[in-house]
């Protein structure tokens, strides 16, 4: 069996290419852009090719080609035109398709040509703040909806997390610059969603910072072992499961008792558990996003 997902209904389409399946219906029946394929009873059903020319169509209409003229362009004219799109500076849109594309086939050969091309006009640090956030997103829609698979997301997930490792791995050779801070950065217990987290640390080495990355699940109580080595600390979580809504605020009242009270150590807290914290603790700072926390050092 195809480890390759090559079947697709109007409503994954839609979910992946952002383009509403009563338009898409349009499309092909004004404008023959892509020809589906049907089941005896009828149903649409897409191939991998359709997805691919359906990404490709979206660029050029949201670069601002009417739909009408690239209707009416050759192959050899469509592909120059979307090359051309992919090549220009603002091309995120691109981009975006094309890790998803990547994600779709698992093409890793694609995911890494896609990012080396962007490393060449960006930052590491643009790409993941104006492309893979919006591409992780999307990613959550996309298996909400059914449209891909938790292997889909998993394989994308660690593509980027290898990058992450890759850059903040030659980070660590490089002296500290500035000793006024160091951070911990760790999930709470059964929390394992760690990509912004993995690159909030990469940040931080960017910056200059010492970093202890733990990672994800980490019970409160292993932490205890970092009092005894140093003093002043910025423990950095980010929450977007755990703790539940009903145990957040009894973690938090633990973590000050322990870590916080009495010492020079904070809590730095990101994720959307955050909205649910009822109490004010003075040692303890939320953050929207990594950008702001990233302000703040």
């Amino acid at each position: 069996m195809s480890r390759v997902k090559n079947h697709f209904s109007i409503k994954n389409l839609e979910h992946l290419s952002g383009i509403k399946a009563h338009t898409i219906r349009i499309w092909e029946k004004r404008y023959q852009l892509i020809e589906p394929n049907r089941t005896d009873t009828n149903i649409r059903i897409y191939s991998l090719e359709n997805l691919q020319k359906l990404l490709n169509v979206t660029l050029l209409y949201n670069a601002g080609m009417k739909i009408s003229k690239i209707a009416k362009l050759n192959e050899q004219e469509f592909n120059d035109n979307v090359k051309k799109i992919a090549l220009s500076s603002s091309s995120n849109q691109k981009a975006l398709n094309l890790f998803k594309l990547a994600m779709i086939d698992f093409d890793q050969n694609l995911f890494t040509k896609t990012l080396e091309n962007l490393l060449e006009k960006h930052s590491f640090e643009t790409i993941f703040n104006t492309i893979l956030v919006h591409l992780m997103n999307d990613l959550g829609v996309l298996w909400l909806t059914n449209s891909i698979s938790p292997a889909h997301e998993h394989f994308l997930s660690s593509l980027i997390k290898q990058k992450i490792h890759s850059l903040s791995h030659s980070l660590n050779s490089k002296p500290v610059k500035d000793t006024s801070k160091t951070f911990v950065l760790f999930l709470p217990d059964n929390e394992i969603h760690e990509l912004g987290l993995l690159y909030l640390n990469y940040e931080l080495l960017a910056k200059g910072y010492k970093t202890i990355y733990l990672g994800p699940s980490v019970p409160m109580k292993s932490l205890e072992s970092l009092l005894e080595i140093q003093e002043s600390l910025y423990f950095v979580s980010y929450l977007t499961v755990e703790p539940s809504i009903d145990k957040i605020d009894d973690y938090l009242c633990d973590f000050e008792k322990i870590f916080l009270l009495n010492t020079s150590n904070n809590l730095w807290l990101l994720g959307t558990q955050t909205q649910y914290i009822q109490k004010k603790y003075p040692k303890i700072s939320l953050f929207r996003s990594i950008p702001n926390l990233t302000k703040e050092v």
